[in-house]
């Protein structure tokens, strides 16, 4: 398999096709190696426009996905970071060849430590990884200038935007399947945010996730 070819293909015929036209947002992915964080018996599939396991009941989200969310932040060299849910570590390599600083949290203890040794072999150092769980906040790092929840929620918790800098912006999808939507939510200043609608899409849900009350009869 022709690795380089496989990663330039990606580019141009899933990332590209999927309104990502940034040139700087393309040259970071055609240079951090995807390869390098999926699991051994996927490698081969590590170009492909899918979700790939990674263990424990949790999933890469596909590369067109990640490269939308880099793009759609337009992250600055001074921005801190917070990523609820590492994963494979690959989203967070991209961020954090972007930001200032990554705090990442992550809820299976595995997987961090798994995200972590690849962070180190790729020479990424200004990355926190912390074991918890994320999905409802994580404000002990104070304000954050760019927030993303690398899984679904049925509704957003207020403790993010509560969590925002002024100008922050914040990637999350809301809903329940087969309903959800990209957001991009942007704090205008104390208790007001800008919302905007991305695209219809449907990922793996964050592990308890605050739920909607619902009506029983």
């Amino acid at each position: 398999m022709n690795l380089e070819q496989a990663r330039f293909n990606m580019v141009e015929q899933q990332i590209r096709t999927w309104n990502v036209l940034d040139q700087h947002v393309l040259d970071l992915l055609l240079e951090m190696r995807r390869e390098d964080f999926v699991p051994e018996a996927y490698r081969n599939l590590a170009f492909v426009d899918m979700e790939i396991p990674i263990g424990h009941g949790e999933v890469m989200l596909t590369p067109k996905m990640e490269a939308r969310i880099i793009q759609e932040l337009a992250i600055k060299k001074t921005d801190r970071v917070l990523e609820v849910g590492t994963g494979s570590g690959y989203l967070t390599a991209l961020l954090a060849r972007e930001a200032n600083h990554v705090y990442s949290v992550e809820i299976v203890p595995e997987l961090k430590e798994q995200a972590a040794e690849k962070l180190r072999a790729h020479g990424i150092h200004n990355v926190t990884l912390e074991q918890g769980d994320a999905a409802r906040g994580w404000g002990r790092h104070g304000l954050y200038d760019v927030i993303v929840l690398t899984g679904s929620v049925p509704v957003l918790p207020e403790a993010f935007f509560a969590s925002l800098n002024r100008g922050g912006r914040m990637f999350v999808v809301v809903g329940d399947a087969p309903n959800m939507g990209a957001k991009l939510i942007t704090c205008l200043g104390e208790g007001s945010c800008r919302t905007t609608e991305l695209f219809e899409t449907s990922i793996s849900p964050l592990r308890n996730a605050l739920q909607p009350q619902r009506f029983t009869f």
